[in-house]
């Protein structure tokens, strides 16, 4: 009598805890994976503009975490020419770059780095068209009046200097703990606390009920 008493008991704590397992494996990898990404931005990618506007706009899925240096956003000319201006500014989940106002027409590239809101940081990037230049226009110089024997030197020109791409992997400051386990850790807490309490009420109903059942089994 008491050996299935005990089994009875238990069978709740023990459904506790194997729900809980299954908690964690089924929805534990998706809250994971389900990192913030961008939904849309201004520019659009691959799109073709007249000239580069002051600032791009990118809108992501869900707030960001600011600070530190885990948000970047690089612009660059089809020279590989930097035109961003300053840094980016993050506002919930929108991030805002200046870029420079004077730019030359053609393709452009944005890559971009942020830290999603579970705490793991994101990066990629793409592409959109500049139809007009928005460099200032000089007047051409009157050619020289020196005999045609003397030369000059051409200036050297400055070799565009090639910009790292951005990835998720640099150094970022993130969150210690994503929230998600958070709140993992708290629905656990809360399940196996219910299956003890429902172990223990289970066990004090057998319990009031033995005494009636011996007096029978005694009358008989």
């Amino acid at each position: 009598m008491q050996t299935t008493i005990l089994r009875r008991s238990t069978a709740p704590f023990a459904l506790a805890v194997a729900l809980l397992a299954a908690f964690l494996v089924l929805f534990a990898p998706l809250s994971a994976s389900a990192h913030d990404d961008l939904i849309s931005s201004s520019p659009a990618a691959d799109s073709t503009i007249d000239v580069l506007p002051s600032e791009i706009v990118l809108t992501f899925s869900a707030d960001l975490i600011s600070g530190g240096n885990g948000t970047d956003v690089r612009v660059l000319d089809a020279n590989e020419n930097l035109v961003s201006d300053g840094d980016p500014i993050v506002e919930g989940a929108t991030v805002t770059q200046p870029l420079l106002a004077e730019a030359a027409s053609g393709l452009y590239r944005v890559q971009w780095r942020v830290v999603s809101s579970d705490g793991h940081p994101t990066a990629k990037e793409f592409t959109f068209t500049v139809t007009n230049s928005t460099l200032p226009t000089t007047e051409p110089t009157p050619a020289p009046t020196e005999s045609a024997s003397s030369s000059f030197a051409p200036a050297p020109t400055a070799t565009p200097t090639a910009t790292p791409t951005l990835t998720a992997d640099d150094p970022a400051d993130t969150a210690s703990s994503p929230a998600w386990i958070w709140i993992l850790v708290v629905l656990g807490i809360l399940v196996i606390a219910a299956g003890i309490a429902l172990a223990v009420i289970l066990s004090r109903r057998r319990r009031s009920a033995s005494p009636a059942g011996s007096d029978d089994s005694a009358a008989r």
